[in-house]
C-alpha cells in the first residue's frame, strides 16, 4: 500500500530558524490528525507539503510522488482549507468557488457546475449568490471547505476547520469531515489545536514538538491496548491492599481523595481485585474501565514520556 505521506528526514529552515528537523514518518491512514503546541511546526509542514516552502534537506512524498519534482501534478489532487481567510470579498460565493476550481484544473463549465454542487453539499445552497464579504464566520468556514473539495481531491488538508465556530456549527463541520472521510474516498490531514476534533475524526495522530515528531499513535490500537486500565474509588486503609495488588503484578498510583489508577495484567480479573479488597477490609465504592484519551497521550508526548502501545509504532513503522 502506497503511503499517503512519506517524510524522509525532512528538514525546513526559514531564515535562521530551524522549523522542521529531520521528520521521518510513513502515514497511510484515511484520517490523520496533526497536533502540537503553537510553534511546533504544523503549519510549516502543511505549507511544505503543498509546495510553498522548499525542504532544506531530506524529502517528502505524497502518494509516492516527490513534492519537489511533481508539485503541479500533486496540486490537482490536493484540497486545502487554510486557517486564515483568503477570499475575494466582492465575488459571489459560487463565483469564488468556481474560480478556485478552475485554478485546480477544471474546465470553466465543469468548474461552475461543481461549485454549485459544493455549495449545496456544505449547506449554503441558498446563499451561493451572495458576496463572500457579507458571510458570517461560520459561513466563511463552510466556503473554505467547499473550495477545498470542489475539484474532487484525493487528499484534503484541513487547517483548524472548526476555528471560531459556535457549537451547532462545529457539529455540522465535524459531521461533514466524517462524511467526506467515510464516503468520498478522500484522505484527510486534520491540523487542529482542539484535541477533541482530532479524537472524533481521526484514526491516527502525529504530534509535533519544537519541529520534531514527539509521538505517533494509532488511536484505535491505543484504545484497545488500554482495556485493563481501571480507576477505583475506595474507603479504608490502602497500604496492605496496595501491596497485595502490586504482588499480583498491578501498577498502582493513589491520590489523596482515595482514588486510585491501576494497570492490570491480562491474567488478572476484576473479581480478584474485589477479593483482595475484602481480605484487607477496603471497600471499593466505584470502579471504571478507562482508556488513555488523546489528551493523556498528547501531554505525555509534550513531557517526553510517551511510549506507544501498538507494535507498529514501537518498531518505527509509522
Amino acid at each position: 500500500m502506497t503511503a499517503v505521506i512519506e517524510l524522509e528526514d525532512l528538514s525546513v529552515r526559514l531564515g535562521t530558524k530551524q522549523v522542521l528537523d529531520s521528520l521521518r514518518a510513513s502515514l497511510k491512514g484515511r484520517a490523520i490528525g496533526l497536533l502540537g503546541p503553537n510553534g511546533a511546526g504544523k503549519s510549516t509542514l502543511i505549507n511544505t507539503l503543498l509546495g510553498f516552502y522548499p525542504p532544506t534537506s531530506g524529502s517528502a512524498k505524497i502518494f509516492g510522488k516527490d513534492i519537489s519534482t511533481h508539485t503541479k501534478e500533486l496540486r490537482h489532487v490536493i484540497g486545502f482549507m487554510p486557517e486564515s481567510d483568503s477570499f475575494i470579498a466582492d465575488m459571489s460565493g459560487v463565483g469564488f468557488v468556481r474560480y478556485m476550481a478552475e485554478l485546480s484544473g477544471l474546465p470553466a463549465n465543469e468548474a461552475l457546475e461543481r461549485a454549485h454542487e459544493a455549495f449545496y453539499y456544505v449547506g449554503l445552497g441558498e446563499a451561493r449568490y451572495r458576496k463572500v464579504g457579507t458571510f458570517s464566520l461560520g459561513m466563511k468556514q463552510m466556503v473554505k471547505l467547499a473550495q477545498a473539495i470542489v475539484h474532487g481531491p484525493q487528499l484534503l488538508f484541513l487547517d483548524e476547520p472548526t476555528n471560531g465556530l459556535d457549537p451547532p456549527a462545529r457539529l455540522r463541520m465535524i459531521a461533514l469531515i466524517k462524511e467526506i472521510r467515510d464516503t468520498q474516498g478522500i484522505h484527510i490531514i486534520l491540523s487542529s489545536h482542539l484535541l477533541r476534533d482530532v479524537e472524533e475524526c481521526c484514526e491516527e495522530a502525529l504530534i509535533l514538538k519544537d519541529g520534531r515528531i514527539a509521538a505517533y499513535c494509532n488511536l484505535e490500537e491505543e484504545r484497545r491496548s488500554n482495556k485493563k486500565f481501571v480507576e477505583l474509588e475506595t474507603v479504608g486503609s490502602k497500604e496492605n491492599f496496595t501491596q497485595a495488588v502490586e504482588q499480583l503484578g498491578c501498577e498502582c498510583a493513589w491520590f489523596p481523595t482515595g482514588r486510585a489508577k491501576m494497570v492490570l495484567p491480562e491474567n488478572i480479573s476484576m473479581r480478584e481485585l474485589y477479593t483482595v479488597a475484602a481480605k484487607h477490609q477496603v471497600q471499593i465504592r466505584k470502579m471504571n474501565y478507562r482508556r488513555d484519551s488523546l489528551e493523556d497521550i498528547f501531554l505525555r508526548a509534550m513531557e517526553g514520556q510517551y511510549q506507544p502501545q501498538n507494535k507498529a509504532a514501537q518498531n518505527g513503522h509509522l
